[in-house]
């Protein structure tokens, strides 16, 4: 018999873990009866009550395992780490929050069986917020005109991944993994499957600001070079316009020696533009070097505090 494993991440998701563990279960004795289930929940060190509902859960059922993380490692490593410890034929990485559809295992599944080694679902439409979609749809248009790799638009990394995709993402060594991009890089021929996205089923987001700067910024540093093209580029094309700028200032005042008077006001203009100019430019470069370094100092993903039913 094969066997799926179905990894769930979550954070603060008192309110959905049981539901969802149920409707994974209730699919694989109804509609996937000739398949094993491995449900692996990975905890990224969350505050409410889901690590005391998950402890429950696999009493009850030694089908469910947990991974609980010794602190919070980010909503990067926790999955990622989730899909190299899974043990199934296939693993399903999907949403504890219902945003994902869960019947589409059921989808991905006959489409593995058709010889597909990566299934992921795609989104059409979302019922979050209208203004975070679109400027979801912007960035996703973007990276993809700017990056080598030719990326996915609207996929969060929910999909079905086979066991030898799996071996590659374990022996890959990325200490800051981005699945997305990886999957667009290094997967084999992948099948995707359009949906629909969901609201939330309970609880809140716990994805901030922040955290989507850092996954645009992840994404940006790892699969484009335009940043540091655009560095060299404004920095040519304005050197170049300062050469001219004083080559005509200088022939002025020497035509002009008495009544041409340069003032304070260039200067000025000068100090503040490129003055900006550096600074976005060294901060982008810094942003390069970060990325950088965090897969040079080749940290663990994630360090476990406890794992149940292993």
């Amino acid at each position: 018999m094969k066997t799926v494993s179905v990894i769930v991440p979550t954070y603060n998701e008192e309110e959905n873990v049981a539901p969802m563990a149920e409707a994974v279960i209730q699919i694989f004795e109804h509609e996937l009866k000739e398949y094993g289930l491995e449900l692996i929940f990975i905890d990224n060190f969350s505050k409410d009550n889901t690590r005391t509902i998950l402890r429950k859960l696999c009493k009850k059922d030694t089908r469910i395992k947990c991974i609980f993380n010794a602190k919070n490692f980010g909503p990067f490593n926790s999955p990622y780490y989730g899909i190299t410890q899974s043990t199934g034929n296939c693993a399903v990485l999907l949403c504890a929050d219902f945003q994902d559809p869960v019947h589409m295992i059921v989808d991905f599944v006959r489409e593995w069986e058709k010889g597909y080694k990566i299934v992921i679902g795609v989104k059409t439409t979302s019922k979050e917020n209208k203004i975070m979609y679109f400027l979801r749809s912007c960035y996703y248009k973007l990276i993809k005109k700017m990056s080598d790799v030719d990326q996915i638009e609207h996929f969060t990394g929910f999909g079905l991944y086979d066991e030898k995709f799996v071996d590659i993402l374990t022996n890959l060594g990325d200490s800051t993994p981005f699945l997305r991009g990886i999957v667009a890089e290094l997967g084999y021929e992948r099948k995707e499957i359009q949906y629909k996205q969901e609201k939330r089923r309970a609880g809140k987001s716990s994805y901030s600001l922040y955290k989507l700067y850092d996954a645009a910024m992840l994404s940006f540093t790892s699969y484009t070079k335009i940043g540091l093209r655009l560095a060299t580029f404004t920095g040519i094309f304005c050197s170049c316009i300062s050469l001219v700028i004083a080559l005509v200032y200088l022939v002025y005042k020497l035509i002009y020696w008495d009544r041409f008077a340069a003032g304070m006001t260039p200067i000025l203009l000068g100090i503040f533009v490129f003055g900006s100019l550096q600074l976005f430019f060294i901060g982008l470069l810094g942003e390069y070097i970060m990325n950088m370094n965090s897969r040079i100092m080749n940290r663990p993903l994630v360090i476990e505090e406890e794992r149940i039913n292993f």
